[in-house]
């Protein structure tokens, strides 16, 4: 009796940890984006440092998730992750409006991140 075992590239990584990957990659993002800002204008020493850490931790991240999944599919997801995670951090925390022109956009950048990851061939 076989058992299933997933198809890995030359480095070992399963599709399913490129999903992983990219998914730490797209959360490592937001946290990025959020850093911009207390850096106020990069003069902060501490506050930029952190801002830097953190893009290149995300990019580090999608590098990873590219070893199996298409780039078109892993670039799309993780700025949509961004985009989603910034504008819902956005309204959460800092009390950005919430109205149907951000909401309606939102599910959509969602919808198509959904559909990529069920349609991908990864």
């Amino acid at each position: 009796m076989t058992t299933y075992e997933p198809s890995k590239n030359k480095e070992g990584v399963t599709g399913r940890m490129g999903w992983l990957f990219l998914l730490a990659a797209g959360c490592v993002e937001v946290a990025f984006a959020l850093s911009i800002e207390p850096t106020k204008g990069f003069t902060r020493p501490l506050q930029t440092g952190l801002c830097f850490v953190l893009g290149a931790g995300s990019i580090y991240l999608l590098t990873h998730a590219l070893k199996t999944l298409p780039i078109g599919t892993a670039y799309a997801v993780f700025t949509g992750i961004g985009a989603v995670g910034a504008v819902t951090l956005g309204i959460v925390i800092f009390g950005d409006p919430v109205t149907l022109g951000r909401l309606i956009p939102i599910a959509l950048i969602v919808a198509g991140i959904v559909a990529l990851r069920l349609f991908s061939a990864a």
